[in-house]
């Protein structure tokens, strides 16, 4: 559960050195604040003048029995000379009641889906009847939030869609389960929507996207919140005519002479700091590295096997929105194609497809793609 305090001054003078002190109630785990606290039980509020104040907001678990009331007490006032001086005392209670509902929900057979751009994206939201009464004519409210997706996609083939919130609602008209639902009974409701393949990024405070459901069925509120991977791209180009290393030898190429060509690969990261970023592709084998490389701090990135014939570049790590907010990690290196007789008529491969391949920091996974 959330809680929040609110506090406010309507004293005439100013009051310095205020606290916010709460005690829990047994079987209370306190998990987060904001803003941060002392020892997760005390807050330092400084200077308070009149007409001013603010909120503390924190998130816990509490367990307790069916029926048990739990007080929280806030306190706020003043430390002099090792002694607190209250100035004012809030007790709220909270009695524990049975739940009549359990709701779960998975995506794409998931309960704990990591999604991806371009991602379509399966929800199935199950809901439980778990109580002793029969549950009859409710309806069951989606709120969707997140700035990945494409709510134009969202298919709802028993569920109402209203574009202004984002939401659907299912009728109990529509929909069996949430008609008639008896004690442990299960239902099922689900709808499909797809993840933009890019959004915009307009700094590090668009980092770690997530994708949120809010549920409200009947006096039960669930939320499920999903972490959503970067995107990762490599762009490859290759140039006879570049003002890299400038190339030489006959266009087109002919049999048994040198052709020098330039290939460059880029790097785009989006949404999430990259780890261990790596690019990859082959050479055939009439093809060759000159070993001029640009630019030259990239010189000890990049790797040959002249065995398997792969070629590596050890990018390193990635910051967000790196190469789409500012100029992305490149680099540029000379290859020489020497035709063969069998490849005259043909349109030759100077490289592979080339992939990149890196892990994602915000969701762990180990994410690539290619470039033709």
């Amino acid at each position: 559960l959330k809680f929040r305090l609110n506090y406010f001054s309507n004293v005439d003078y100013p009051l310095s050195g205020l606290t916010i002190m709460i005690d829990y109630p047994s079987g209370f785990e306190f998990i987060d604040s904001a803003p941060k606290s002392l020892e997760k039980t005390e807050w330092d509020l400084g200077l308070l003048n009149k007409a001013e104040g603010g909120r503390v907001e924190i998130s816990g678990k509490l367990m307790g029995e069916v029926g048990e009331e739990k007080v929280f007490r806030a306190r706020i006032g003043s430390w002099q000379d090792g002694e607190f001086i209250l100035l004012r005392e809030a007790v709220r209670g909270i009695t524990i009641i049975r739940p009549a509902l359990y709701i779960t929900q998975q995506i794409n057979n998931n309960p704990k889906f990591i999604a991806g751009p371009g991602n379509l994206l399966h929800y199935e939201i199950f809901f439980k009847n778990i109580g002793e009464e029969f549950l009859t004519d409710m309806f069951l409210l989606v709120t969707l939030t997140g700035l990945a997706f494409d709510f134009k996609t969202v298919q709802a083939p028993e569920g109402d869609f209203t574009p202004g919130d984002n939401s659907i609602i299912w009728d109990w008209r529509k929909v069996r389960d949430l008609q008639l639902l008896p004690p442990q009974s299960e239902g099922k409701i689900e709808f499909w929507v797809k993840l933009k393949d890019e959004w915009e990024v307009k700094g590090l405070e668009d980092k770690n996207p997530e994708i949120l459901s809010r549920i409200f069925l009947s006096q039960v509120k669930e939320e499920f919140v999903n972490k959503v991977n970067s995107k990762l791209i490599v762009s490859q180009k290759g140039y006879f005519s570049d003002e890299v290393f400038g190339n030489a030898g006959p266009l087109p190429p002919k049999i048994g002479e040198t052709t020098t060509y330039t290939i460059i690969w880029q790097v785009k990261n989006y949404y999430n700091e990259m780890k261990d970023v790596k690019v990859k592709a082959t050479l055939p084998k009439n093809v060759n590295l000159t070993g001029k490389i640009f630019p030259e701090e990239q010189i000890d990135k990049i790797t040959f096997d002249s065995q398997s014939r792969e070629i590596v570049w050890n990018v390193g790590d990635l910051m967000v929105g790196q190469g789409v907010l500012n100029q992305g990690p490149n680099i540029s290196f000379q290859v020489s194609f020497v035709p063969e007789e069998n490849q005259k008529g043909e349109t030759p491969e100077l490289i592979s497809q080339a992939k990149i391949i890196g892990q994602d920091q915000w969701t762990g996974e180990i994410l690539q793609s290619t470039a033709s």
